[in-house]
């Protein structure tokens, strides 16, 4: 483990992170490999358009292999187990009020987040401002029209 930020992921993304890492070394790769061979066997590599592209699609994919294999490497997977519902982690499924209206929200890794699903990361402001507050909780949030309370009404 380096000094890098650690990183949550749960169980399924973690083994989601996995294979895709999996598919790209043993099928990905080897696969653009035989283009590039095929590519090259057609001449003139300086205006060889299937040559270049096919480069450029290796280097997609040893770049995304070795993103996975660093967000793996400085990973920490998140145990439904640990969690306490006590207080707001990462995993906490959240219910608040704010304006008169309930919302619920899951507290997850940035990896993981996707605010259209109300999965918001434990990074973003109102994920960190969520972070070890309990139920009853009243938590203000800075956003760009000034600032937002809202009321923790239930953690699970």
């Amino acid at each position: 483990m380096t000094d890098e930020k650690m990183t949550y992921l749960s169980q399924e993304k973690f083994d989601s992170l996995t294979k895709e890492l999996a598919d790209i070394k043993n099928e990905v790769i080897p696969a653009i490999a035989k283009k590039i061979d095929m590519a090259k066997q057609m001449g003139d590599l300086s205006e060889n358009a299937e040559y270049h592209a096919a480069r450029e699609e290796m280097a997609w994919a040893q770049s995304r292999a070795k993103e996975i294999n660093h967000i793996l490497d400085n990973s920490e997977i998140v145990s439904k187990e640990k969690k306490s519902s006590d207080f707001v982690s990462i995993g906490s499924k959240i219910e608040v009020k704010i304006n008169g209206q309930v919302r619920e929200y899951t507290i997850v890794g940035a990896q993981e987040a996707d605010p259209l699903a109300r999965k918001i990361s434990n990074e973003s402001p109102l994920g960190e401002a969520f972070m070890g507050k309990k139920k009853g909780d009243k938590v203000d949030v800075h956003v760009p029209s000034g600032i937002q309370t809202y009321t923790i009404i239930s953690i699970n």
